[in-house]
C-alpha cells in the first residue's frame, strides 16, 4: 500500500508560545502522522504563511499554501487535519470532502450551529469519507481504567454518570463524549436543561454560557448529569455511580482516578501513569484514525459519535429557551444560545 498524503488546515503557532491563541493542536496532529509509517504530511495550508514555515521547520511538509482550496486542489489528498476555529470547520470539512480525500480529522468542537455539524457528517457519508473529531480523551489511561474498573463490576451495576466542567460548548464537549464512551454509545432520550447568560463570554469565536446544568437519560436507563460554570463544584470531574461505589475521574491532579467500591471502607486511589490531559492521546487517536482507514473499521473518534455529543450541548440550549424537556433526535439548525443572545442585544 502506498503512503496516506496528509495535508494540515490551519498550522498555528505551537502552545504558550510567543502570540498563540490556542493549544496548538495542529502541531499535536503532526506528531500522530509522523508517528506512523502508513502516512507523510505533504502539504500545509494557512493564512499566515509565516507560521506554515515554522511549522514546517518542525513537522515537514514539501508545499505551502495561504489558501486551503488551492491545496485541496493541488495536491491529490488522502487525508486531511483541520485545526482552525469552530466556525470555519464546516467549510472546510466539506470542501475537503467534496475534493475526493479519504479521511478527514477535525479539531473539536464541531461547529458553532448543530446545522453546520449535522450537515458535515451528512457530506462525508454521502461521499465515503471518514471523519473525525478529536475527542482525544477516548484514549487516556485515567478515562479507559475508568471503564474498565466498571466493567469488572467495581460499582455494581451503572446507575448515573455526572460531569462537571467549565463550559457546555468548549469543555463540555469532551466530558459529554466520555460519559457516552462509559456508557458503551449508548444514545440518549431526552435533554431537560437551563442555562445562564450572565458571565458569558466567546471561547474560540463562539458564545458559551456563564453557567449551566444538564439532566439527561440515556436509552439504558441510566441517567446523566453535567454541571459547569459556578455551579461546578469541581472543574473538571467524571463520576461514575452504580448500585454499589462510585469511581471518580479528575479529583485532583495528584487522584486522577479512584474508586470507592464493594467491600471498600473508603477511597481507594487507582496508580495511572498519566494525568487527565496528556498529549500523546492526540498522538494515539491519529494513529488510530489511520489504521481504521487502512482497516476498513470505524475508528474510535468516529463523526457519528462527536455528533451525539454535540446534540446534547444544543439539546441543552435548546431546553433552556424552550423551558421544557428536549426529546431526541434534536430537529434545530440553530444555535439557541447564539438566538437567545442575539435577541436580548438592543
Amino acid at each position: 500500500m502506498s503512503t496516506y498524503r496528509v495535508g494540515i488546515i490551519g498550522c498555528g503557532k505551537p502552545w504558550r508560545t510567543e502570540g498563540a491563541t490556542g493549544f496548538g493542536m495542529s502541531h499535536q496532529h503532526a506528531e500522530g502522522y509522523k508517528a506512523s509509517s502508513d502516512a507523510a504530511i505533504v502539504a500545509l495550508a494557512d493564512i499566515s504563511l509565516e507560521n506554515a514555515r515554522a511549522f514546517q521547520a518542525l513537522h515537514g511538509g514539501d508545499a505551502l499554501y495561504d489558501d486551503y482550496r488551492v491545496m485541496l486542489a493541488n495536491e491529490a489528498l488522502d487525508i486531511v487535519s483541520i485545526s482552525t476555529w469552530p466556525h470555519l470547520h464546516a467549510e472546510m470539512v466539506i470542501a475537503a470532502a467534496e475534493a475526493g480525500v479519504k479521511a478527514i480529522h477535525c479539531e473539536k468542537p464541531m461547529a458553532p450551529t448543530y446545522g453546520e455539524s449535522r450537515r458535515m457528517v451528512e457530506v462525508c457519508e454521502q461521499h465515503g469519507v471518514q471523519l473525525t473529531f478529536n475527542h482525544q480523551r477516548r484514549f487516556g489511561t485515567p478515562f479507559r481504567r475508568a471503564k474498565e474498573l466498571l466493567k469488572a463490576g467495581a460499582i455494581g451495576e451503572l446507575r448515573r454518570l455526572e460531569g462537571t466542567t467549565g463550559n457546555l460548548f468548549d469543555w463540555g464537549t469532551h466530558w459529554f463524549d466520555m460519559l457516552f464512551f462509559y456508557n458503551d454509545e449508548t444514545p440518549v432520550e431526552w435533554v431537560i436543561g437551563q442555562i445562564d447568560l450572565r458571565g458569558s463570554e466567546k471561547v474560540f469565536g463562539v458564545p458559551i454560557e456563564g453557567q449551566g446544568l444538564s439532566h439527561f437519560r440515556f436509552a439504558n436507563g441510566v441517567e446523566g448529569l453535567m454541571m459547569t460554570g459556578q455551579g461546578a463544584f469541581h472543574p473538571l470531574l467524571n463520576r461514575l455511580i452504580g448500585s454499589q461505589g462510585m469511581i471518580e475521574v479528575g479529583f485532583s491532579d495528584d487522584t486522577p482516578l479512584r474508586v470507592w467500591g464493594t467491600g471498600q471502607s473508603g477511597w481507594q486511589n487507582i496508580p495511572v501513569d498519566e494525568g487527565l490531559h496528556g498529549r500523546e492521546c492526540v498522538k494515539r487517536g491519529v494513529l488510530d484514525l489511520i489504521d481504521a482507514l487502512k482497516n476498513g473499521r470505524e475508528p474510535e473518534l468516529a463523526a457519528r459519535r462527536a455528533l451525539r455529543t454535540t446534540e446534547l450541548i444544543f439539546a441543552t440550549y435548546e431546553s433552556s429557551r424552550r423551558r421544557a424537556r428536549v426529546d431526541l433526535p434534536l430537529t434545530i439548525d440553530d444555535s439557541p444560545l447564539i438566538a437567545m443572545l442575539a435577541a436580548d442585544t438592543p
